[in-house]
């Protein structure tokens, strides 16, 4: 889900955040969300900046790297809905993989920022399909028949020990997942480099299942 975050809360619950087992040495905790909020736009705003501080050739071998990850983690693609991404501001570029899914039986798909403050939907598009413009200019599809993901791969800007996601600021990730009628598998890809202790986890942030990067 490019360009999405979980920095707005909401009415939802998921597992409590683990901050009493962070050594204290990493960060100074922040006292109240006001805190935390200003925490999380100076650390993605680090994190952004280091991404797009590795070459592109960089980037590129890591990508490849992370796709392998990913078929060991997914397996047998075929009949499986697979929600990506466009890649957006240095995240790993999943494209090629997104082509190898749909050869081999599977059906890939896009995320769409519908309203601000509403979930995402998803869209099946493959290589190919017509795409238009959509929230931060960010190529979405122009077609196509809403799906329901069985896996939604989304990019992180952070990722902490507990697989909590450090995003874009929106609340688009956590509030999707909320309203999905049942869970998908989520799994989250980035660098290693974006491995952090902590994100100060609220009681709105959903973890992912599975974190894939270069290394691991």
């Amino acid at each position: 889900m490019a360009g999405t975050d979980d920095d707005e809360p909401a009415e939802y619950a998921s597992p409590p955040c683990f901050m009493h087992e962070i050594e204290p040495a990493f960060y100074a905790p922040p006292r109240d969300w006001a805190d935390v909020r200003k925490w999380r736009k100076a650390e993605r705003e680090r994190l952004i900046h280091a991404r797009l501080a590795v070459s592109a050739d960089a980037r590129a071998t890591m990508s490849a790297r992370i796709a392998e990850g990913l078929d060991a983690v997914v397996g047998d693609v075929a009949g499986k809905v697979i929600s990506l991404y466009w890649p957006f501001r240095g995240e790993p570029d999943l494209r090629p993989w997104m082509e190898k899914v749909n050869a081999r039986g599977g059906q890939t798909a896009l995320p769409l920022v519908v309203e601000k403050g509403k979930p995402l939907i998803f869209r099946a598009w493959k290589h190919g399909d017509p795409l238009e413009k959509g929230v931060w200019n960010i190529p979405i599809p122009a077609t196509g028949a809403p799906v329901l993901p069985d896996i939604v791969i989304s990019p992180v800007v952070g990722v902490d020990t507990n697989r909590y996601r450090l995003g874009y600021g929106g609340g688009f990730y956590d509030r999707t997942l909320a309203a999905m009628p049942r869970k998908p598998l989520v799994i989250g890809v980035g660098y290693e480099l974006q491995r952090i202790p902590t994100i100060y986890a609220q009681a709105h942030d959903i973890p992912m299942d599975v974190v894939v990067t270069e290394a691991r």
